[in-house]
């Protein structure tokens, strides 16, 4: 599996976190908990997508779990939030 683009975005959180060191720490942890909420923001977006394209496609709960790393129960929540925001 190609990761380059994971690489990439990693190494952009690292320059960030990077450029952030010397700054006071109340402003420090600010900018890192609204980095925070803004990846898990974007990825749970798209982590749902993925997981109603994988369902879609014919992926069982179970097996969508196992290559996110989570229940088949979450993934059924995940998905519930995803029928529900398109209708």
């Amino acid at each position: 599996m190609n990761s380059d683009g994971v690489a990439f975005l990693r190494a952009d959180v690292e320059r960030f976190c990077a450029e952030i060191e010397d700054l006071a720490p109340a402003l420090r942890l600010r900018l890192l908990a609204e980095l925070g909420v803004m990846l898990d923001e974007v990825t749970s977006v798209a982590m749902a997508s993925a997981m109603a394209a994988a369902q879609a496609e014919g992926w069982g709960l179970r097996r969508i779990g196992r290559a996110v790393g989570v229940s088949h129960e979450q993934v059924r929540r995940i998905l519930a939030t995803v029928g529900s925001a398109e209708e």
